[in-house]
């Protein structure tokens, strides 16, 4: 038994080696990399739509626990009907908003007959509305359907070893036959966040590239 133990032992020790090998030798390449997080379509829920939706005092279920602390996929998904198609399947990510908004790629905007209008997370004011249906109910957003813009999340220590700042802009530079530059990405800095550069699905599919991948950041700033 004390044998196994040792072995297993072993086999973790080399494990945490090589990742951190690795995160070295990434980092002696290029000491400012950001990991890429796809995010597909997604709707974020106010209280009250909850209720309206799933039923009085309803609490979401967290599924999976994402990049961001307290942040979570929950089992619970909703469909949504725009002007000329809808989604059935939506996920709901968590915890709830103070105002419900619905995260969707430009293809899906224009999938659903809506214009796709770019938004940062929360800023909702003059965007596109949608239907929501889900077990006990249905809503009608006036406003909340945006194309998230780029951007990275980063802590206070994460922006100093950037040097950048909350708001900023920056490039992020894509190796590979698919390759190019995504511009205009903003900083997000807060206490509680983790590093990550959030695109969605186009982006994604544009550049080729894969959830978790690490890209170089630029600090050209844009006006």
């Amino acid at each position: 038994m004390e044998r196994k133990d040792d072995e297993n032992r072993e086999i973790m020790i080399q494990a945490i080696s090589s990742l951190v090998y690795e995160q070295w030798e990434r980092l002696s390449r290029d000491p400012y990399l950001v990991p890429v997080g796809i995010s597909a379509r997604h709707v974020h829920l106010s209280r009250e739509h909850v209720d309206q939706l799933f039923g009085q005092g309803y609490l979401l279920t967290p599924m999976k626990y994402l990049s961001q602390n307290g942040q979570f996929a929950c089992l619970e998904q909703v469909a949504v009907q725009g002007p000329k198609g809808g989604f059935q399947k939506v996920r709901i990510l968590g915890p709830e908003r103070a105002k419900s908004q619905v995260e969707m790629s430009a293809s899906d905007c224009r999938f659903l007959g809506i214009e796709p209008v770019v938004r940062t997370s929360g800023e909702i004011d003059n965007t596109p509305g949608i239907r929501l249906k889900g077990p006990s109910g249905e809503v009608s957003l006036k406003q909340g359907v945006m194309v998230a813009d780029r951007h990275i999340h980063m802590t206070q220590a994460d922006a100093a070893w950037f040097g950048v700042s909350d708001r900023d802009r920056v490039n992020v530079r894509v190796p590979g036959p698919k390759g190019g530059i995504l511009s205009h990405v903003v900083i997000r800095v807060s206490t509680d966040s983790r590093l990550d550069f959030h695109i969605d699905t186009d982006d994604a599919n544009a550049f080729q590239l894969k959830q978790g991948q690490w890209l170089p950041v630029r600090k050209e700033m844009f006006e």
